[in-house]
């Protein structure tokens, strides 16, 4: 290896390897910030004057496509990654989803750090930085690291430490092959019903977001059932993608989604570390209360089974011996009979931040569609609320708004 040059890891060379002319590789955050903003050039000099925090935001791509690799970007330029678009004037809070849903399907420039924040100018004098992430540079949680790196201001707590990877428990031989034979049936199970957005995509990108009280929806589901926020999204999700479904397509059915669990340990440098495992929303239960119960049920058992890392286990085993079996099991793991759409949920800053002294009102984020998968949503918390960014082909996913709504109104059953 030359020096000076860091080779991706296997999880960073997938997603690069899953961009496409109808699939950008980069994820998003989307950080509104209170009347009277940083001007262009001071964010852009706060930023550079920090990237020594982040040295990966100085990496671009460089090698061969069959071995790529990051190399130090001695030519960076600030003013190529932080910049004001010429129609970023004035956009209300109206036009907010239309133009980030602009932004997000453009495509980041390959011979710089994959990375870029648009300054939006919004109406009454707030401003919006639509940050975008490669995700072979940074997965939910590496992205909130960044922040605090280089744009929040001081010192502070982070949303939580992130999760330890834990493997799973010892056992002999036989506890063995039970636990992996559970696993397998939790897994692999398939949906009964067909996915609606399951189609192909296209380029365009359709953004919306939800917005829920972080502390009443705790307090509401622990009370409830003894779940937890996680299950809270998982249940919110169900009830919005029941009316919309009823409204949309009238057939009701179970639903898989597939959950990251981040296996980041606390203080790793990684770009990229997770695993998943798959659970079945129980979209025709009519009681919202119920399915809350049926999700927290399912969670706890991928829990408490170690699923995450017991998949993650399996895969690095299969690369190892057979990467052949590897790429099969992962052409599985794709297929829209194993999940509907991707549900994640990354926590941030538990305490209000600032940037250049300027209140962070909010804090969005969203994720990349994938092939026959046309609907992603992306929970992040902020302080006291919690969003969930939902994005979509606005041809394959109609009315992406009146989902939106009906996460929030399915919330408010549990607040």
């Amino acid at each position: 290896m030359e020096a000076g040059t860091i080779p991706l890891t296997p999880e960073d060379r997938a997603i690069l390897d899953l961009e496409s002319p109808r699939v950008a590789g980069h994820t998003c955050k989307v950080i509104v910030l209170a009347e009277g903003g940083p001007r262009l050039g001071a964010l852009r000099d706060e930023v550079a004057a920090r990237l020594g925090g982040a040295p990966e935001l100085l990496r671009r791509l460089d090698g061969p496509a069959d071995a790529p690799v990051w190399r130090q970007d001695r030519d960076f330029d600030p003013a190529a990654h932080i910049v004001s678009p010429k129609d970023a004037i004035d956009v209300d809070q109206a036009r907010l989803c239309e133009t980030v849903g602009e932004i997000f399907a453009q495509r980041l420039d390959r011979s710089r750090p994959l990375w870029r924040m648009d300054v939006l100018s919004l109406g009454q004098g707030g401003s919006a930085i639509v940050w975008r992430i490669h995700h072979a540079l940074a997965d939910g949680t590496t992205a909130m690291r960044l922040a605090h790196a280089v744009l929040f201001d001081g010192v502070t707590e982070h949303g939580g430490a992130p999760a330890t990877r834990g493997s799973a428990p010892a056992a002999d031989d036989d506890a063995r092959r039970r636990r992996l034979a559970g696993l397998l049936r939790r897994e692999f199970a398939r949906s009964r019903s067909p996915s609606p957005f399951d189609a192909p995509i296209g380029a365009r990108r359709e953004v919306e977001f939800a917005r829920i009280p972080l502390g009443a929806l705790h307090d509401g589901v622990r009370r409830l059932a003894g779940a937890t926020v996680n299950d809270a999204v998982l249940a919110c999700v169900a009830g919005g993608l029941r009316r919309w479904i009823e409204l949309h397509h009238g057939e009701l059915g179970d639903m898989r989604v597939k959950v990251p669990v981040s296996l980041h340990h606390e203080g790793d440098s990684v770009g990229n570390r997770d695993s998943f495992f798959a659970v079945a929303l129980p979209i025709a239960e009519s009681d919202p209360l119920e399915r809350l119960r049926q999700i927290h049920a399912e969670t706890a058992e991928r829990k408490e089974e170690h699923d995450a890392a017991e998949i993650d286990d399996l895969t690095r085993g299969l690369e190892r011996v057979s990467p052949r079996m590897e790429r099969i099991v992962k052409r599985l793991e794709r297929s829209p009979r194993r999940f509907a759409l991707n549900v994640s949920n990354v926590p941030g800053p538990r305490g209000r931040m600032t940037i250049l002294g300027t209140p962070v009102s909010s804090l969005r984020s969203l994720a990349e569609i994938g092939e026959r998968h046309a609907l992603r949503v992306a929970a992040l918390s902020y302080a006291d609320e919690i969003c969930l960014g939902l994005c979509a082909d606005p041809d394959v996913v109609h009315d992406l708004g009146d989902l939106a709504r009906g996460i929030e109104a399915e919330a408010q059953h549990f607040l």
